[in-house]
């Protein structure tokens, strides 16, 4: 990798700061938790994992130990990029090779199909230096393929007992550790040697729980867009002219929409989640956004700064019950002859008409024809609508030039709106990560590595008490399927470890509760500039917003 960069190569010599129990690894045993307990499972549970459902949580505590076994360990990265993935795959083998110089780690290339495939790359120092503390997951790919089918689940196994694999660490979010808890239960079944650990990966952030204080990315991706969001929102101001709607990447929850909330203070932020708890229909959610355009112009103040979760249609309840329809619709035609493709343009909504109910054709109705388009043509193998696909900035501007439209010709309106589409997305998932994701990685691979070493089989890797300088860092390792509850899905029930959403009760949220009445009207936006890697601890290390606000509330309650 020899067109690396200067500064990427000062990052490939930075040595992450470890919490300080992690610093005598070597010495470390593993003991029961003295505060937390396993939960009973619920019998449908139980019958899913029979042999790893009773595991206890697990910390550890110095001892003595004589020496450690030589260990033969694969990873594999899963699901979207996220910061920090090469510093887990370096702190794995580091740790290997200091348990035992023969230890040894192969990557799975490409996601879990390289399990399944046996596509596989040895990993030495040679390979992993010029990875190190660096963005992306080049260096092994990834992918979404999900481990569900018995034919997948044993090749699989028969991959892991090729290579005589002690462990497995697959590196991913709330799909991919769900996949690892079966995958666990599988290889137990089988009485197969290799343990299989998870650890908690996405920028969205939305993998958390009681045991998992955050998962790693989250903090590279909010201030890679804080910084941009910041700038907008500056320009802006300067130009005096121009309203940015700034889509934030977050498939379903608005954690990242948030903490970049937090952290630049824009006119208006829409949380997903408080939309759906207020049952805010399109038409609402609009006007609520046209009003502050239209308060503003009464100040003169024609530009702002708007953010927008990616994932909020599907909270918006007339939107989501149009798309549940649509499905339903598409899904019949598609399977009974392609009674609706056959049909001729200006003769679909008619048919639609008559199969929708009324608020979902209203609902309908008030897209442009390009996004009806969009809905109707643009549909995955199961026939359903691809709402993840749909430039939600767009059309929210769409919508809200036609409202204030209305509201110039009775007089309501007199300003300018000029506005701009923004998304911030894949420019987060493979920057190079900050000095907390670093360490917070390194430390999660250092963990992982305890995990195998001790034979613990089906536990995910956790780092707790984040909030605080990385020496005070707190480890646990906790059983997957401790994680995992009940969830239905397209009519369903499945076991699946639960997206975790924005808690409309809990110290970041309550912050911008406080304040963004505030950020409408005045301008009072933050530019945090971009990430730092060395000077002043207190910028370089800090970590997210989210996190000191919930630390803040956990100190009060002590």
């Amino acid at each position: 990798m020899s067109n690396l960069t200067s500064l990427q190569w000062i990052r490939t010599e930075y040595q992450p700061r470890l919490p300080s129990i992690l610093n005598a690894y070597l010495s470390l045993v593993p003991k029961l938790h003295p505060q937390l307990q396993s939960r009973e499972l619920e019998a449908s549970l139980k019958a899913l994992f029979p042999l790893t459902q009773s595991a206890p949580i697990i910390t550890f505590e110095k001892k003595p130990v004589q020496d450690h076994p030589k260990l033969k360990i694969g990873v594999v990265l899963s699901g979207g990029q996220a910061p920090g993935g090469h510093t887990v795959i370096a702190a794995l083998f580091d740790a290997a090779k200091q348990f035992h110089p023969d230890s040894e780690l192969i990557g799975f290339k490409n996601g879990p199909s390289g399990i399944v495939k046996n596509a596989f790359i040895r990993l030495d120092n040679e390979k992993i230096a010029p990875f190190r503390n660096q963005g992306g997951f080049d260096l092994l790919g990834s992918g979404r393929t999900k481990i569900e089918t018995p034919e997948q689940f044993e090749a699989a196994y028969q991959t892991v007992k090729s290579h005589d694999l002690d462990g497995l660490v697959i590196i991913g979010g709330d799909d991919s550790n769900t996949n690892a808890a079966f995958l666990a239960e599988y290889f137990a079944k089988k009485e197969s040697k290799t343990i299989v650990c998870g650890v908690p990966k996405t920028i969205d952030g939305d993998l958390k729980n009681d045991f998992i204080e955050l998962s790693f990315g989250f903090d590279t991706a909010s201030k890679v867009y804080s910084e941009i969001i910041g700038n907008l929102l500056i320009d802006a101001k300067s130009s005096a002219k121009y309203y940015f709607f700034i889509k934030i990447m977050g498939r379903s929850a608005s954690h990242l929409a948030l903490e970049c909330a937090l952290q630049t203070h824009p006119n208006l932020t829409l949380i997903s989640e408080e939309i759906a708890k207020k049952n805010q229909n399109l038409h609402e959610v609009i006007e609520e956004i046209a009003l502050l355009i239209c308060q503003r112009a009464e100040e003169g103040k024609n530009y702002g700064g708007i953010l927008i979760p990616e994932g909020i249609i599907e909270f918006i309840p007339d939107f989501k019950m149009l798309v549940n329809e649509l499905n339903l619709i598409l899904k019949s035609a598609t399977s009974g002859g392609e009674e609706f493709a056959a049909l001729a343009e200006q003769l679909k909504l008619s048919y639609l008409k008559s199969k929708l109910t009324a608020n979902s054709f209203d609902c309908l109705l008030q897209f442009p024809a390009e996004v009806q388009k969009q809905l109707l043509l643009d549909r995955d193998p199961h026939g359903n609508v691809q709402v993840s696909k749909i430039e939600t900035e767009r059309l929210f501007i769409s919508l809200v030039e036609k409202r204030l439209s209305d509201w110039r010709k009775e007089g309501k309106y007199k300003g300018a709106f000029s506005p701009q589409p923004f998304f911030c997305g894949y420019e987060g998932r493979s920057a190079l990560p900050t000095n907390f994701d670093c360490n917070y990685c390194y430390s999660l691979g250092i963990l992982s590595a305890l995990i195998i070493r001790w034979k613990l089989n089906g536990y995910m890797a956790c780092i707790n008490n984040l909030a605080e300088s990385a020496s005070e860092w707190e480890i646990l390792t906790v059983p997957l399927c401790q994680m995992i509850h009940q969830e239905n899905r397209e009519g369903k029930w499945k076991a699946v470890i639960q997206k975790s959403l924005v808690n409309l009760n809990d110290p970041p949220f309550l912050s911008f509760d406080q304040e963004r009445e505030e950020w409408r009207l005045k301008d009072h936006y933050c530019t945090p500039g971009p990430i730092q890697f060395s000077g002043n601890e207190q910028i370089a290390d800090k970590p997210p917003l989210s996190l000191l606000y919930m630390n803040e509330m956990k100190q009060l309650q002590k």
